[in-house]
């Protein structure tokens, strides 16, 4: 391999950089790698960087995965990782002057690794190329700024602004002046965007206090919509970090507001460049149909990879926009798949089940190969929901990671969609954190419990 024209250039036009951030993607959407010198940037761009095979399965702690079968046991080999094209950029909220890359692990023969979550989507999408179907897919996705200073009885609050302090009852969806209090930060973050090649689109202001969304534009290709997802995540943190902030795309920082999705948008464009999910005469095509229909089909089985994690479900409730129920509809926000159909050419699926802090490659890997699935079983998706009015016919998704990750293990979709390889890494990782967690005894239950029964 030799380096690429686009990472020489860069290189050429950027004399300043004084270190690489080098990086793959974990598990839990985690970037993991190393810095390196300027003076080696060349070499490992044209051959490669060695990381051991094991940082694709640790927790979300960090730590090793030994159920995943990739650490102990194996002598913990390496393997090597080489640069993804054009992911090459500069890091601008940083004071030394960085540029960062996204790696991709390989097998001896160059086949990509299992274990790395961009090949786990970059095999779904080999599907839809034998079909001749190119997804084009944008996220949506939410956070909170807060307050970097915190303790054990104030974890997490509202960032101060002018005004000093948020009061808990304020919501100020869409507002504009709340988008003049912070300023100086989303203008940087649209400028790293920019930097960076992420396609920021609006941004706006949430329901929580302090919380936002920033949407990314649509592209033809699956994997680099979730490099922009990824991206756009180091560069939101990043950013608030430099002007004293804290950003998390926590799914539920806040037990009484508004939790944080990743709202996936996409539609399917067939060899002519048509869209295949065009709605005509106010009806859905047939495509579109059989695609929900496999959405709403696999949708509980996947939900360990919708919402990750044992705070992921706190966001799944009543009251909350996240969706209950596998439920699909024509512009309607409580369904779980809502139509988007204000424009025939511009058809498309909003997928509203993800939670902002899920893996974007696993995410989309799920939807896309949901959607497949509908596809070739042709599937219906049932009748549509119709104001909000949830019926037996819409199958409640599990509300528990026990019980989420039962489904996803017992699923037969989840290991044909991720490669059962990876499902069992999954699992493994899984299984180990909700351990930890029905290990850790509460605040809440010693406040509850300790003197009282």
């Amino acid at each position: 391999m030799s380096i690429s024209s686009y990472d020489r250039a860069f290189l050429a036009d950027h004399p300043e950089i004084e270190v690489i951030e080098a990086f793959v993607i974990d598990a839990n959407g985690v970037p993991r790698g190393k810095w390196i010198p300027r003076d080696r940037a060349a070499d490992i761009l044209e051959h490669g960087m060695a990381l051991p095979r094991s940082i694709y399965a640790l927790d979300v702690w960090g730590r090793d995965v030994n159920a995943a079968g990739l650490a102990e046991g194996t002598g913990d080999p390496d393997g090597l990782c080489l640069p993804i094209n054009e992911t090459l950029a500069p890091v601008t909220w940083l004071s030394r002057p960085t540029a960062q890359v996204i790696l991709g692990m390989q097998n001896e023969d160059g086949s990509g690794f299992y274990a790395d979550p961009r090949n786990v989507l970059r095999n779904v999408l080999k599907s839809y190329e034998r079909l001749k179907l190119t997804p084009v897919v944008a996220t949506e996705l939410e956070f909170y700024l807060i307050d970097p200073v915190h303790s054990a009885l104030d974890p997490v609050r509202p960032p101060n602004s002018r005004d000093v302090r948020w009061q808990s009852r304020q919501t100020q969806v869409l507002s504009i002046s709340e988008l003049h209090e912070f300023e100086v930060v989303f203008a940087e973050i649209s400028r790293a965007c920019s930097a960076q090649e992420v396609p920021a689109d609006t941004i706006l202001r949430e329901n929580g206090p302090g919380q936002y969304e920033v949407n990314l534009k649509h592209v033809p290709d699956a994997l680099l919509a979730a490099d922009h997802a990824v991206l756009l995540k180091r560069i939101v943190k990043g950013v608030a970090r430099k002007h004293d902030f804290d950003a998390t795309f926590m799914a539920k920082p806040y037990g009484q507001h508004a939790g944080s999705g990743m709202h996936v948008h996409f539609s399917l464009l067939d060899e002519q460049g048509r869209n295949v999910f065009a709605i005509a005469n106010g009806q859905p095509s047939e495509m579109l149909r059989h695609a929900t229909g496999g959405l709403i089909a696999t949708m509980a089985e996947g939900m360990a990879i919708f919402a990750p994690n044992a705070n992921s479900f706190r966001r799944v409730t009543v009251s909350e926009h996240a969706p209950m129920y596998a439920s699909w509809g024509l512009e309607t926000r409580s369904a779980a798949v809502r139509v988007v159909a204000s424009r025939r050419e511009a058809t498309r699926i909003e997928h509203r089940v993800a939670g902002a802090d899920s893996n974007p490659y696993l995410v989309l890997a799920a939807i896309l190969g949901g959607a497949l699935f509908g596809i070739e079983q042709k599937l219906d998706p049932g009748a549509p929901l119709i104001n909000d009015n949830h019926t037996g016919e819409h199958a409640l998704l599990p509300n528990n990671w026990d019980y989420a990750l039962e489904l996803f293990a017992e699923s037969q979709f989840t290991a044909d969609c991720l490669g059962a390889d990876y499902k069992a890494l999954y699992l493994a990782c899984k299984n180990q954190e909700l351990a930890e967690f029905r290990g850790r005894v509460t605040d809440v239950e010693y406040d509850a419990f300790i003197r009282t029964v």
